[in-house]
């Protein structure tokens, strides 16, 4: 594989190539926790430490590795930092942890972090396969509490409920309430609310992505016209 910038790994892993936005991988979970910006933030982070270590661990043993037997291998990788971080949230992040349930240990079966392990990972350096799986990782955290931010203004009225599950008693008090004596919206709270968000969310990257095509397109016309004047 041709060695690929960093600023290209970033921009596939935060924009071009989100694994939620652009490759809909991992949508499992994404759809099932994403009730509230906290929960999303906790199993955002859970998978970016899992992406993370399972990058460079690939990374490091690829040459290693026989081919017919590397899918089996990564999933073993994959499953081991799976669990010492299921583990360490059920120790430190209890109430966290028992919210989240069995979307921590399914980590071992989301898509986007096998997917990057075989598609990248094993085929790029240690330093390139971290920023890939830190970047990839940041940009489906940034989806996830994208979407929980969403559904919880929109279903509860809050943002950051919750917010001592993950960052201690003194944070109860960053918990916003946008409506005073607000009844909620059950459809944003409930798994078709998550569809329709992400819909949303999917739908305002198109857009953007096309009104920066239509710039750099009628840019590339204003140089064509000034080449010809000279």
């Amino acid at each position: 594989m041709a060695d690929i910038g960093y600023g290209k790994i970033s921009y596939d892993g935060f924009w071009g190539n989100n694994p939620a936005f652009v490759q809909l991988l991992g949508l499992c979970p994404l759809l099932a926790v994403t009730s509230t910006f906290v929960n999303g933030l906790g199993l955002g982070i859970a998978t970016t430490l899992v992406l993370i270590a399972s990058n460079l661990t690939v990374s490091a043993i690829r040459n290693w590795v026989r081919p017919e037997v590397r899918i089996p291998v990564f999933v073993l990788v994959i499953a081991s930092f799976v669990t010492t971080v299921e583990l360490s949230m059920n120790a430190y992040f209890h109430d966290l942890y028992k919210i989240l349930g069995i979307f921590i240990p399914l980590i071992v079966t989301n898509c986007a972090i096998i997917g990057r392990a075989e598609a990248f990972a094993s085929k790029n350096n240690l330093p390139r396969a971290f920023v890939d799986g830190l970047t990839m990782g940041l940009g489906f955290t940034l989806v996830l509490v994208l979407l929980g931010g969403l559904r919880e203004a929109v279903g509860q009225g809050t943002l950051f409920a919750q917010a001592h599950l993950m960052f201690g008693e003194g944070a109860r008090a960053l918990q916003i309430t946008l409506i005073e004596d607000y009844r909620g919206f059950l459809l944003a709270i409930l798994p078709p609310g998550a569809f329709i968000g992400l819909g949303l969310l999917i739908a305002v990257k198109n857009v953007i992505d096309k009104r920066i095509a239509d710039s750099k397109r009628v840019l590339s016309s204003q140089r064509i016209v000034l080449d010809e004047g000279q």
